[in-house]
């Protein structure tokens, strides 16, 4: 079916496109998080890239840590009720966190909390999403419905961050962290319109014996669990260059949050043309070209290392954006095909537990490392980081070789 028919015939759903509003809506927030905590932590009293250190990881480790927990309940119980309740959760965090930076009193344990329980929510709503989408949508749609969905999160990646930076420099970043919490409670209120639907999982099966079988599923595909690793450790130089090294050194030389948000659109603006490429685009080795397309992680963090020109950092970005979001939607199409749908909520946890597991280190490690080493040092050492994990990804055989379920499907249709 050509790709604009599968188009209309995907808009033309009401529950999905009440899932695309609220998906949408939600990145609007979360796009208002990252400049405005990270200026925002930044300006407090005697803060500095160990304390933007700290409150970030005290988000990123509850997220890593109850991921399992999350992919349980999401398979156990109506995932348009866990979606919705994981927003509620993230409105409530992201608005205290705005609110103690409005009113001045910003004890660091107080916004750890906060930020912990901004954690707890991505815990229960990232394998919940993914979930629902092959609930909502059907199998020769789940492409271009992923498709979608990232073109609705990257334009709101754009928009926010855009406005975020706005809000910062005009009004500091205390509202633009509540104005991120209000965008949470609406996508809620969106969320509450899904068809509720039941849980494919047994309520009454043993959740010890539900994770050991999502295990079962995910270490049993080698392409899975080897590309989790390298991801575990890309993510994790990640975390370091673009949650601490990347604004410490837009902070001295690319113009502070206007600067380090003309990089973070310029990823985002990326990460739209990626998905148009992703709508019509089918590779027969999703993996392989989704594996190959992590090598633009790299030149951001060595160009920002290299204290190349602001402008030269933003094309890098742009690439980087375009490969991810395009790696994306591979991912997660190449998931839910081969994937049982009744485990699929546990595998995206283990994907997301094993992806995100190293993220906290990378975020302790940044600020000890550019206080050491200086940030431009340390951003050179995640580029090297990040070409090496890619090269390790790409030598195992599955990974090079599995081939996409529809195309597999088209040649067998053709020989019959």
């Amino acid at each position: 079916m050509p790709a604009s028919l599968q188009t209309r015939e995907l808009l033309a759903d009401p529950p999905f496109m009440v899932l695309l509003a609220a998906r949408t809506v939600s990145m609007l927030g979360m796009a208002f998080a990252p400049v405005a905590l990270a200026f925002g932590v930044l300006a407090m009293p005697g803060a500095d890239a160990g304390t933007l250190s700290i409150v970030l990881a005290a988000q990123t480790i509850p997220l890593v840590a109850f991921m399992l927990v999350g992919g349980v309940i999401a398979d156990r119980y109506p995932r348009a009720l866990v979606l919705r309740w994981g927003q509620i959760v993230a409105a409530a965090a992201w608005a205290s966190i705005g609110i103690m930076m409005l009113s001045g009193h910003t004890p660091l344990w107080l916004l750890c909390l906060a930020a912990a329980f901004a954690g707890l929510a991505g815990a229960t709503v990232y394998p919940a999403l993914s979930g629902i989408i092959p609930d909502l949508v059907p199998p020769h749609l789940l492409q271009q419905g992923n498709a979608w969905l990232s073109m609705g999160a990257s334009a709101a990646r754009f928009v926010g961050l855009v406005a975020s930076g706005a809000v910062v420099v005009w009004l500091g970043g205390g509202w633009a962290m509540v104005g991120a919490g209000t965008l949470y409670l609406v996508s809620a209120v969106l969320s509450g319109f899904l068809p509720r639907g039941g849980s494919l999982a047994q309520p009454e099966e043993n959740p010890l014996r539900q994770l050991r079988d999502g295990w079962s599923e995910f270490r049993s595909r080698q392409w899975l669990f080897v590309c989790v690793i390298q991801w575990a450790v890309l993510l994790m130089v990640l975390q370091a260059s673009q949650g601490v090294l990347g604004p410490v050194v837009a902070q001295a030389e690319l113009g502070g949050a206007r600067g380090w948000t003309a990089v973070l659109a310029s990823e985002a603006v990326g990460a739209i043309v990626g998905v148009v490429i992703a709508m019509v685009w089918r590779p027969r080795r999703p993996i392989l070209v989704a594996t190959l397309l992590t090598f633009t992680a790299a030149a951001p963090q060595l160009l920002l290392g290299f204290s190349a020109p602001l402008w030269v950092v933003m094309v890098a970005m742009f690439l980087m954006g375009v490969g991810f979001d395009l790696f994306g939607v591979l991912w997660m199409t190449t998931m839910q095909h081969e994937v049982p749908a009744e485990s699929l909520s546990r595998v995206a946890s283990y994907d997301a537990l094993g992806s995100l597991m190293l993220g906290p280190l990378g975020l302790l490690l940044a600020g000890p490392a550019a206080a050491v080493f200086g940030p431009h040092v340390a951003l050179i050492g995640t580029g090297v980081v990040s070409i090496v994990t890619t090269l390790f990804a790409l030598s195992f055989a599955d990974v090079r070789r599995l081939r996409s379920r529809t195309h597999v499907a088209a040649e067998v249709a053709e020989a019959a």
